[in-house]
């Protein structure tokens, strides 16, 4: 497939909180406006399904299991969806349409990375070298 018209995907996360000076009209408008523009693209197949994220946290890591919540309010991720784009730019772009911006929220687009995880290769998990 040539690079032009090759596309991939992108996870989108929706993070934060309502503007608390928004009202609750001015809120579910652009929820409304939010879910035609998500249906549109998900029919033109520019968007993958995903979902809201119920309130309920577990964090399970070598410690053990433990209740939430774990993150600030302003690092709250509220749900994820996928863009499917020529690049992270055009994801960006695609996000950046989205009516809930508005209202407080805001979007962080990631590429997904398809290969295995190794631990001979830089990613996500590895540590920053010391400063």
């Amino acid at each position: 497939m040539p690079e032009s018209s090759r596309r991939d995907e992108y996870l989108l996360l929706s993070r934060g909180q309502w503007d608390p000076g928004k009202s609750s009209e001015e809120i579910q408008s652009a929820i409304d406006r939010f879910y035609i523009w998500y249906e549109r693209l998900v029919a033109q197949g520019t968007f993958k399904r995903g979902h809201r994220l119920a309130t309920g946290t577990m964090l399970v890591s070598r410690q053990g299991v433990t209740d939430g919540p774990f993150t600030e309010a302003k690092e709250i991720i509220g749900g994820y969806w996928f863009i499917v784009a020529g690049s992270l730019q055009e994801a960006a772009r695609i996000a950046a349409e989205n009516p809930c911006l508005a209202c407080g929220l805001s979007y962080e687009v990631r590429p997904i990375e398809h290969e295995r995880a190794s631990a001979y290769r830089a990613a996500n998990e590895t540590p920053s070298p010391a400063r």
